[in-house]
């Protein structure tokens, strides 16, 4: 598998299980560190360069945009930040939601009655996007699982 070494190491060290920063990375490029989205998300877990600037500075390390096209460098920049939203979210499915469309999207979400019953899960997506995202990164989680764990 395609920088499976680079995962297992970053799963550790940012405390996220490394199926998932797989199968985000299988989701968003199919491991391709050149992929740039229409979007402007960059490398293997197509990172947004305001959203890579901000982890940078958050763990101490060096930020140019060039940088994310280096697999190493992204999958550092994007295993930190899915760590940050599964814990900042509590939650692996609202993480990945976020990862998709925004923390701020996902905050909004909960808070509506039409998309959460309770304001800490969410019955509804509103964007299909990302309800496809979630379905597809779930699929590919289920068959890493037995790949890192």
């Amino acid at each position: 598998m395609k920088y499976s070494q680079e995962i297992e190491y970053y799963s550790k060290i940012y405390e996220v299980d490394g199926a998932l920063i797989a199968s985000v990375s299988n989701a968003e490029s199919s491991f391709n560190e050149r992929a740039r989205s229409e979007k402007g998300a960059i490398g293997i877990m197509q990172i947004m360069p305001s959203t890579a600037q901000w982890v940078a500075q958050k763990i101490g390390i060096e930020y140019s945009e060039e940088l994310l096209y280096d697999a190493n460098y992204n999958l550092k920049i994007g295993s930190y930040y899915l760590s940050y939203l599964i814990k900042n979210f509590g939650d692996k499915k609202l993480a990945i939601c976020a990862y998709n469309a925004g923390p701020a999207n996902v905050k909004s979400w909960l808070k509506n009655s039409q998309y959460s019953a309770d304001g800490i899960n969410l019955d509804k997506i509103p964007f299909l996007e990302t309800e496809n995202y979630l379905n597809k990164v779930f699929k590919n989680y289920r068959y890493y699982r037995h790949k890192y764990n």
